[in-house]
């Protein structure tokens, strides 16, 4: 499946595993891959909040890592094994959001390829 946004997204992260290479915090890969959107023209907000609703009353609101262009989630992390419960959460932001795709980028993987993990809802 050909996704052009996420494609580019894609692409950003690998510049930026190719210049900071594993084993940083994620709070340096965030960083560091908004500075390559800005370099790319890629729109993008950070830590963005999404309110939860529980029989039609607001509950505690989730942060995204990324929202992309307003159509992907983006969720960083920087382990050796993402938890499976990483892609519930992602799940669960996308059916709040309304949105269809997500990704998982691992920046902890020694070959970014391997850190990649899309999501559809």
């Amino acid at each position: 499946m050909s996704d052009p946004l996420t494609g580019k997204i894609i692409g950003a992260a690998i510049e930026v595993h190719k210049a900071l290479g594993p084993g940083l915090i994620e709070d340096a890969y965030e960083e560091a891959i908004c500075h390559e959107f800005d370099i790319q023209g890629i729109k993008y907000q950070r830590q963005f909040v999404v309110d939860l609703f529980y029989k039609g009353k607001k509950v505690k609101g989730q942060r995204l890592d990324l929202l992309v262009e307003n159509e992907v989630v983006v969720e960083l992390k920087s382990l050796q094994k993402v938890p499976n419960v990483v892609t519930a959460q992602i799940l669960g932001y996308l059916k709040a959001t309304g949105l269809k795709r997500g990704l998982i980028i691992n920046f902890g993987r020694s070959v970014m390829r391997r850190g990649i993990t899309r999501i559809s809802n």
